[in-house]
């Protein structure tokens, strides 16, 4: 059986996706610390990302740079963080999070709260900011 992020690869599962390529997918995180919340997964499911292959690992990290740097340009923060966590789903993959001090970047922290028209405004604002 296929799981979540397997599904929204596939576009069983609807998401706002901000960027995609052959190997990556990014999208905002549904339960999200901040605006411009983000996922960066790979489209092969692996669950552990230290599991994941060197040079897979390289342009996931190169990927998620892209995508941390529209993020940046599209919503208010200091600086995009990176986290791994990895426990919540069996699949690897980057939380990007915009930030503005170290607490914002604590998983404990109450989930904000979106309406679908704005995740989708974040997304296409996100998109316009990615490099080619």
């Amino acid at each position: 059986m296929a799981g979540i992020f397997a599904k929204i690869i596939a576009g069983e599962i609807p998401s706002y996706k901000v960027a995609e390529n052959d190997d990556f997918l990014a999208f905002l995180d549904i339960n999200p610390l901040a605006e411009g919340h983000t996922l960066v997964i790979p489209k092969k499911e692996i669950d552990y990302l230290f599991d994941i292959d060197d040079e897979m690992l390289q342009n996931m990290i190169l990927f998620a740079k892209k995508v941390a740097k529209g993020i940046k340009a599209a919503c208010p923060c200091i600086k995009v963080g990176m986290a791994v966590v990895g426990l919540e789903v069996p699949h690897a993959h980057i939380h990007l999070i915009p930030v503005n001090k170290v607490s914002d970047m604590n998983f404990a922290n109450p989930k904000k709260q979106f309406s679908a028209e704005q995740f989708r405004e974040t997304a296409e604002k996100i998109k316009t900011f990615i490099p080619a």
